[in-house]
């Protein structure tokens, strides 16, 4: 009977039905095995990629310094990795599966990148009042992080300072736009959300002013999102309208 000796990272046949494990060091590089035989079933090893804090920072720097666990994993951070950083100080475990680079300069807008990259980036857009601050054309303050996601992730719950907004059609890509790393909604459907939602008019009135006035979205966006929502929202865009062209 042979002793077979595997080490990490170096595939070797094994036919599983003949193996009988005698001994796996813990911590260990080498997994001891007897066999009996070889075939044609590969060895699973484990992913031993050195963590690449260049790619991390590459991620981080776009995301206002923050990263998920998914995203570190994929530089080749194990969980191991993460612990041992976190512990060090190097990164800061900010929520579950969530950290940032320490050494990172803070931002204004820190609690948004939080809650968006919380509830997932991939299908989370920063929305209503949140975006109207971020695009720079509201006077509004929110008091919290307002997410539009798909009416299908609805049962995820917000965290705090959060208000999360479902959507049966979720925004579309051209109705999207990226403003300091963090995908927001345009121009044109962050009035409407803010309007729908019960932002004030005058508020609406001014957000839709300034945009017109910096070339920010045209008068034929804003007519196509009245039609859209109708009711209250078409009348007060429609006033944004009709004050624009008399100006």
């Amino acid at each position: 009977m042979g002793h077979l000796e595997v080490w990490t990272g170096v595939r070797r046949d094994v036919d599983w039905g003949r193996v009988h494990p005698r001994l796996m060091e813990g911590g260990s590089s080498v997994i001891s095995l007897r066999v009996t035989d070889l075939s044609t079933i590969t060895l699973p090893m484990d992913d031993t990629r050195r963590p690449d804090h260049g790619a991390l920072f590459g991620v981080a720097s776009e995301q206002g310094g923050y990263f998920t666990a998914r995203q570190a994993h994929r530089c080749g951070f194990s969980r191991a990795n993460l612990s041992h950083h976190a512990a060090s100080g190097r990164f800061v475990r900010v929520g579950r599966g969530l950290y940032r680079l320490r050494a990172y300069p803070s931002s204004p807008r820190e609690e948004v990148f939080r809650a968006w990259l919380w509830f997932g980036k991939d299908t989370a857009v920063v929305s209503h009042e949140s975006a109207l601050d971020l695009l720079g054309i509201s006077d509004v303050v929110p008091d919290q992080v307002h997410l539009t996601v798909p009416r299908t992730r609805r049962g995820r719950p917000a965290a705090p300072g959060v208000h999360v907004h479902t959507a049966k059609v979720p925004p579309e890509r051209d109705e999207t736009t990226l403003v300091e790393g963090v995908r927001i909604t345009s121009p044109a459907r962050s009035i409407a959300d803010a309007a729908a939602a019960g932002t004030s008019p005058e508020h609406i009135l001014a957000a839709a002013r300034r945009a017109l006035a910096r070339g920010m979205v045209t008068p034929q966006q804003l007519e196509w999102v009245a039609r859209q929502r109708g009711g209250w929202v078409a009348r007060i865009i429609h006033q944004a309208l009709d004050a624009a062209a008399s100006s």
